[in-house]
């Protein structure tokens, strides 16, 4: 996670923003992420961005994406906004980047493809709370971590303990977010849950059906 606000006010988030549209991926403020880039498109798109604004818009798909390069699925309305905080160019013409999120945005228009990647018109307004931080206070944690326990155990998931004790818990709910297998579907309700304390009642409410469905299954197996 990356301490502390960014440099960007409100007013400086790019109104035209390029989107990555990837299925099952999660970007949250002030986390990072990860992305190994191969595909032209994807690799015009990093180009640009780092000769402009440094940003990219995370946003899924509602469909899965077919091979085609100039396939154009449609994509969910709300997405996350992040900066290219690190670079690399590899030796077969890879860029390995980490993109840090930095406000939530909904989708306005789409417009015409540019370099063969998708850009889109962002309107931030209701995530302007994005660029501030958010108080952990109200957070279940007891009960969110008996339900990740719980949920781990019927995923038969390995945990360092020690350290999610010591994790703070804004930082331990956007990780666990980010990092879970949970559906595409989840994912978007989780980034669209307007704060964390929601976010995480959300991912509890997750974590306790998925092992309560587990336990179901086993009984009907016996």
């Amino acid at each position: 996670m990356t301490e502390g606000r960014f440099d960007l006010t409100f007013e400086q988030l790019p109104k035209t923003l390029p989107v990555f549209p990837l299925s099952g991926v999660l970007l949250l403020p002030r986390a990072p992420l990860p992305l190994n880039i191969f595909e032209p498109r994807y690799l015009n798109m990093t180009r640009d961005a780092m000769g402009a604004e440094r940003m990219i818009g995370m946003i899924q798909p509602t469909v899965p994406e077919k091979h085609s390069p100039d396939d154009r699925p449609e994509m969910y309305t709300t997405g996350c906004a992040g900066r290219i905080t690190s670079f690399t160019e590899t030796k077969d013409d890879r860029y390995l980047i980490t993109l840090t999120g930095v406000c939530r945005f909904d989708v306005v228009d789409e417009l015409p493809v540019m370099n063969g990647y998708r850009r889109v018109v962002a309107s931030y307004d209701r995530y302007r709370g994005d660029l501030e931080g958010e108080s952990a206070a109200g957070i279940d944690c007891d009960r969110l971590l008996a339900a990740l326990k719980a949920y781990l155990k019927v995923k038969d998931f390995q945990a360092d303990w020690d350290a999610i004790d010591q994790t703070p818990d804004e930082y331990l709910v956007t990780a666990l977010a980010m990092t879970c297998p949970f559906a595409p579907s989840e994912k978007q309700v989780l980034l669209e849950s307007p704060n964390l304390i929601e976010r995480s009642r959300v991912m509890t409410t997750l974590f306790e059906m998925a092992a309560l469905d587990r336990g179901g299954e086993s009984q009907l197996r016996h």
